[in-house]
């Protein structure tokens, strides 16, 4: 069952498919963006769109006709069924919309996530920003190098920047301005910017920002590619504990954690 899946992965063919699957979710997004979406609002008091279930929908069909009998878990699924009782040796981890709030208030800052996972490490990834056409993939696993492409165009590499003098951190937009200082603080950065989604991990993974700490709740979906991205580009994703953030946990769940670049 696995054995399509680990040759496309080493021969980066999966890092092929798995973009082209996200950049057609993103356009299928598109047209629901700034365009007086209705929103409903989930069990957990998060919103959800049409726009989340039909990419959802496009992405879970793509990847079950590749890579037939690979677990998946993606976020709308596991919103209105529940969450599997465990992780498979490899599974999908999937969040066709992340930043719904945001997309929802027509920022930019939305993205959509794609995660491979094998013995609780993310092995590919790929995150596509709709609203700017930019897409960001893991090419071969850790420190291997990240792509980034604008649709349509040749694929580049980039990598994290060494820690300048005067660190910056991306926070998530839930938090006060206060809290917000002091957490950047404590990571050794002065300066902090509010953004969205998993784009943060992609524009520390391209050497524009150096830290994003986390210390409220999230879903495995919400990180597992942007780690990817950002371990390949010489990045580094560690839980509470200190170690390497790994998947597969109790419901999906993630504790607290730091994303660095260099």
């Amino acid at each position: 069952m696995t054995e399509t899946l680990q040759a496309d992965l080493a021969s980066g063919a999966l890092a092929e498919a798995i973009s082209d699957i996200a950049e057609d979710a993103a356009r299928l997004i598109l047209p629901y963006w700034r365009n007086d979406t209705a929103v409903e609002t989930k069990a957990d008091a998060s919103p959800v769109t049409e726009a989340d279930r039909a990419a959802e929908i496009l992405i879970l069909t793509r990847l079950a006709a590749l890579y037939p009998g690979i677990q998946t878990v993606a976020e709308e699924a596991v919103a209105a069924d529940g969450a599997p009782d465990r992780a498979e040796d490899w599974f999908w981890l999937i969040d066709p919309l992340d930043g719904t709030r945001g997309f929802v208030a027509g920022r930019e800052t939305f993205t959509v996530n794609i995660a491979l996972i094998h013995d609780g490490v993310p092995v590919a990834g790929v995150v596509v920003a709709p609203a700017t056409a930019t897409t960001w993939c893991a090419a071969a696993g850790r420190d291997a190098g990240v792509l980034r492409r604008r649709f349509g165009e040749p694929w580049q590499t980039v990598r994290v920047r060494d820690r300048p003098a005067t660190p910056m951190a991306l926070l998530s937009h839930s938090m006060t301005d206060d809290e917000a200082d002091r957490l950047a603080a404590r990571h050794g950065c002065p300066q902090w910017q509010g953004m969205d989604s998993s784009l943060k991990f992609c524009l520390i993974a391209e050497g524009r920002f150096d830290a994003y700490p986390r210390t409220g709740p999230t879903s495995e979906w919400d990180t597992a590619a942007g780690q990817a991205v950002l371990e390949a580009a010489g990045g580094r994703v560690l839980g509470g504990d200190g170690q390497r953030l790994r998947y597969g946990k109790p419901k999906f769940l993630n504790g607290p954690f730091v994303a660095l670049g260099g």
